[in-house]
């Protein structure tokens, strides 16, 4: 009997120690089972839910531009990433989170180009946003002015339209100061050329109908200046009709008026001397010498009395002699 007790025995503490060891090692066992270590299955997740975005950046050209600086902002407007363009005008955003970025350009890395407008971005998982951004070229500035062509004085309402080809680009109208400004859009390296065409001149000033050419570079001043001459009306000129008198221009009377006024109050003679350039109009029937006026007679009317005088006198001088040698004959008869 006790040789089965002590053979039970240790096989009673083998299954006891069996058991212990089962149950300090199945909480640990069951613990890790359904989330496996960092090593082994967070990289595949990050890889398959992550996307990026590439850019190539150009001009209008075709030409590639190295050192533009581009960030691109997350939804709530934080910085999510930032870059520069490489030799080959490529940049690359990676391991982004799938939604929607606003890309900004900061610079365009070129005195020459322009920056594009912000825009949004679509990240989707395991994929790269390609995008082709073209930067344009710096407008060129344009100053208009208008001038008198002989003082140089600034003319404000001179209307010229800004044109290249057969396209017109804009129309400017000089201010009260005499001048307007605007930008024209360039698309060369090089320089556009452009025409200038005054449609409108300023006030009291001939229209300058010839067009002007001139060529504006990208990020470049161009000054432009179109004179005009008055018009003729403003600079009247003496016509064979009108020429100066070399006379002044008195207040006198004119000779038959002084001849009037003189007959008038003294009842005497005056002869007129005056020539007829002296007055409007001259009448070839008035006499230049005038006789004397008898007392008691009416005033002077302008028109020549003289013979019907001299007549009336005749006649008087003849019926008095008449009467004087009726007279004389009857006294002879009546002794």
């Amino acid at each position: 009997m006790r040789t089965r007790s002590a053979r039970r025995l240790p096989a009673a503490a083998i299954t006891a120690a069996a058991v212990t060891g089962t149950v300090s090692l199945a909480p640990a066992a069951s613990a890790q089972t359904p989330e496996p270590t960092p090593s082994t299955t967070i990289a595949p997740l990050n890889a398959a839910e992550t996307g990026g975005v590439t850019i190539l950046k150009k001009d209008p050209a075709g030409d590639v531009l190295a050192g533009a600086t581009f960030t691109l902002l997350d939804s709530a407007g934080q910085q999510a990433a930032s870059g520069k363009t490489n030799a080959e005008g490529q940049l690359a955003f990676k391991d982004l989170a799938p939604g929607v970025y606003r890309l900004k350009e900061v610079s365009s890395g070129s005195p020459l180009h322009d920056v594009v407008d912000d825009q949004d971005v679509i990240v989707t998982p395991d994929a790269d946003a390609p995008l082709t951004i073209i930067d344009p070229f710096k407008p060129a500035t344009l100053l208009l002015k208008a001038k008198d062509s002989k003082s140089g004085k600034l003319l404000p309402g001179s209307t010229v339209n800004i044109g290249t080809g057969d396209t017109t680009v804009l129309t400017l109208t000089t201010g009260s100061n005499g001048s307007a400004s605007a930008l024209l859009p360039v698309n060369s390296r090089t320089g556009t050329e452009f025409w200038a065409k005054q449609t409108v001149a300023p006030n009291g000033y001939e229209l300058f109908k010839p067009a002007r050419t001139f060529t504006a570079k990208p990020g470049s001043t161009v000054t432009l200046t179109v004179a005009n001459a008055k018009t003729a009306s403003t600079t009247p000129t003496p016509t064979t009709s009108e020429k100066p008198s070399s006379k002044p221009i008195t207040n006198e009377p004119t000779p038959d008026t002084t001849t009037r006024e003189k007959a008038d109050k003294t009842g005497g003679t005056s002869s007129s001397s005056a020539s007829p350039s002296d007055t409007l109009a001259t009448n070839p029937s008035e006499s230049s010498i005038s006789e004397p006026i008898p007392d008691g007679t009416l005033a002077h009317t302008g028109a020549d009395a003289t013979p019907w005088l001299l007549g009336g006198a005749g006649l008087l001088l003849v019926a008095g002699g008449g009467a004087v040698f009726a007279a004389r004959r009857h006294r002879t008869d009546d002794e």
